[in-house]
């Protein structure tokens, strides 16, 4: 029988949207106040949710102290407080936009977790503005 379980987070982190290779306004009519030169910043809330087969001998789908560990390793201590554009490598050429953000926190905890796992990541930029990313269907 498969169960999900959710870890919730949250980090704190500036950024700015833009594209290097557009102009200033360009950059402007597409982003907004999100261009900002100086960045902004968000809260974000991080849903981490697992899905799997109940272990019959321990009852988990997966140890919740690993999940947490885990999350605080790969995304709390490389992304909070940091400024997304210049602080964290894989925004060095890449958007932060919730959308982006969400598939390298995907990308981050995957390769960490059994592959017969079921991960699903759901980023919250504001309490209304979110975004949900379950991995590439193949």
């Amino acid at each position: 029988m498969k169960v999900t379980v959710h870890r919730k987070a949250h980090f704190n982190a500036a950024h700015r949207l833009y594209r290097k290779d557009w102009s200033m306004k360009k950059n402007n009519q597409i982003f907004g106040k999100c261009n900002n030169p100086q960045f902004h910043g968000h809260n974000y809330e991080l849903i981490t949710s697992v899905t799997g087969d109940i272990d019959p001998e321990t009852g988990y789908v997966i140890d919740m102290k690993v999940l947490k560990d885990l999350i605080k390793e790969e995304i709390e201590d490389k992304f909070d407080h940091k400024n997304l554009n210049e602080q964290v490598e894989e925004f060095a050429d890449l958007n932060p936009t919730a959308e982006n953000i969400s598939v390298i926190i995907w990308n981050k905890l995957r390769v960490k977790l059994d592959p017969k796992l079921d991960l699903e990541i759901t980023l919250y930029e504001t309490p209304r503005n979110f975004v949900t990313y379950k991995g590439e269907k193949s």
